[in-house]
């Protein structure tokens, strides 16, 4: 890597989607207002919220905060309403009850400008309740064959996933908008069309957070099974030939595996083992130990994490 010093001259266009967020907007501005890197445009998306949140968007006096609203769409609905306004030269998102520290954008520019075959990026991730207690830390992932089979694998591959990207607005616009008729992983679905065409990095240190509310667990894991294995469908095509068959069958598995986490952790046990069970049947044999040690676990009632 090349040691030349940034150049500010990047203009970053930051997209927040936000729905209801009246409780938690003003922090995710502040937090990017208060960045190292300054040359920005901050575009606030309210989509249909019922709630004060235009109104706390309106209290920020700065001149880089473009404020639109919309009726209800949904979260790729309001994205893609931001890219449709955005200038910059790279392209970020922050969902409206995230934030970010400080170095955040300087040092995602910094290694896309030093980098130039890199088109997108991320950062380590903490995730705090809204009470500000810490959860986890989400890592950087372990690329595999390439970037594009290991987000396959792993639907959660991106740590942070859309509040810790920023990607190069020339990279934004090969790949096109967010997929508006998936109901959820649509920013997983963009990040495997970004790295089926551009190569990937992710900077290991928690630059980005975000929040876990206790929201319905059980509709919310059933949905995103039904999106993931839709993403999957979806972007099969971007495989190879050779491995499509046999990826297929280790994502399908793996993704069945990390719902099957979630779900005992959530003390949904019975769909736990349905799903583990399920997984054992699709998954080749290097993937199959492991969804084998994870029904035991299961079922022994061991730690899963």
């Amino acid at each position: 890597m090349s040691q030349k010093s940034l150049d500010n001259n990047s203009l970053v266009s930051i997209i927040i989607p936000a729905y209801n967020a009246e409780l938690y907007l003003k922090t995710a501005i502040n937090s990017i207002l208060s960045q190292t890197y300054q040359n920005f445009e901050i575009i606030v998306v309210n989509d249909g919220s019922s709630d004060l949140t235009e109104a706390v968007a309106k209290q920020f006096t700065d001149s880089r905060i473009h404020i639109i609203s919309q009726s209800n769409g949904g979260m790729s609905s309001a994205r893609n309403a931001g890219l449709r306004l955005a200038k910059g030269d790279y392209i970020a998102f922050l969902d409206a009850d995230d934030y970010w520290l400080p170095k955040k954008l300087e040092k995602q520019v910094m290694l896309l400008q030093q980098n130039p075959n890199l088109g997108f990026c991320s950062t380590q991730t903490r995730v705090e309740t809204p009470e500000g207690a810490f959860v986890n830390d989400w890592l950087c992932p372990v690329i595999s064959i390439s970037t594009l089979h290991t987000i396959m694998a792993e639907t959660a591959a991106i740590s942070g996933s859309a509040s810790s990207v920023l990607a190069r607005k020339e990279l934004q616009l090969k790949a096109g908008f967010f997929d508006e008729a998936l109901t959820g992983l649509e920013d997983t679905d963009m990040w495997i069309r970004f790295s089926a065409i551009s190569d990937y990095c992710c900077i290991p240190e928690t630059l980005t957070v975000i929040l876990k509310r206790s929201n319905s667990v059980s509709r919310s894991l059933s949905n995103m099974r039904t999106s993931g294995l839709a993403v999957l469908k979806k972007n099969r095509q971007l495989l190879d030939k050779k491995s499509q068959q046999q990826f297929w069958r280790s994502a399908y598995a793996s993704m069945l595996c990390d719902y099957a986490k979630w779900e005992a952790r959530s003390g949904f046990t019975f769909s736990a083992i349905k799903h583990t069970i399920e997984a054992l049947a699709n998954a080749p044999f290097n993937k199959g130990r492991l969804c084998l040690g994870l029904l035991l676990s299961i079922l022994l009632n061991r730690s899963l994490d």
